[in-house]
């Protein structure tokens, strides 16, 4: 699963024509080339759009992406057409939860900006070096803060769309240049280093865990000092699990 962000004018509340705790805004924008070269093509999103309303179920609205914490599920999506700009959505902030009021006092005081989607590439075409997603499964629309890209989170997930990219492109029988293959080799180098201070952070925490427990906890009466204690199995970390973790680690730091 990617995401992709949109920097747009949001429009929420009484003051923009709209009923108390509604808001519209772009969650994509057409035709518009990221630093990584993504281009979302029109029409991309009618197939998924067709789907959630075949199950009657609404788009979930969340706070960057946070899939892991109920209190981050915002809202619902009333409202999701493609026009010539982009997906224009509607949504409705649950005004009963802490979260998704403060959210709708930053957007009404202009003080979040962007909005973000959840969504896989089910058509993809490079196109020189435009890679074209012409066909998505949506997910999720999210609200972000200004500057989201910055955090280690997305570094994540653009390498795993370049993962998804390369297969998108060997299954189309395209051969590389020299030039994709030093910048795949800079991403897999990236990669390696995040992965590696991921591992080594989830280390720490589960070592405090370990020793807070143990100087709480009385030893078992049955114990014997000849008998070994099994050692925890290694956690394997993944590009495709980098945002939960940071996620997970956020929520673990803040307790």
């Amino acid at each position: 699963m990617k995401i992709k962000d949109a920097h747009v004018k949001i429009k929420a509340g009484p003051d923009d024509g709209l009923a108390d705790g509604e808001f519209t805004a772009y969650a994509s924008v057409f035709g518009n080339r990221d630093s990584y070269g993504d281009v979302v093509e029109p029409g991309a999103f009618t197939a998924t759009l067709a789907d959630w309303k075949t199950s009657g179920d609404p788009i979930p609205l969340l706070w960057g992406h946070n899939m892991a914490d109920p209190d981050f599920n915002l809202g619902a999506v009333l409202d999701a057409v493609q026009d010539e700009k982009g997906l224009l959505v509607t949504a409705q902030l649950d005004l009963d939860s802490p979260k998704a009021a403060q959210t709708y006092r930053l957007l009404k005081g202009r003080r979040v900006r962007q909005m973000s989607f959840a969504y896989d590439v089910e058509e993809g075409k490079q196109d020189g070096e435009d890679f074209r997603l012409k066909k998505l499964k949506l997910h999720e629309v999210s609200i972000v803060p200004l500057g989201a890209n910055q955090e280690a989170e997305i570094l994540a997930v653009k390498a795993a769309q370049e993962l998804e990219r390369i297969n998108v492109a060997l299954k189309a029988g395209r051969v590389f240049s020299a030039k994709n293959e030093a910048a795949l080799r800079a991403i897999a180098d990236q990669a390696a280093g995040m992965a590696k201070d991921i591992t080594d952070l989830l280390s720490a925490i589960g070592e405090t865990a370990d020793q807070d427990k143990a100087s709480t906890s009385e030893p078992a009466k049955d114990a014997r000092p000849d008998q070994a204690t099994p050692e925890a199995p290694t956690r394997r970390v993944s590009v495709d699990t980098w945002a939960t973790d940071i996620h997970l680690l956020e929520l673990e730091i803040a307790r």
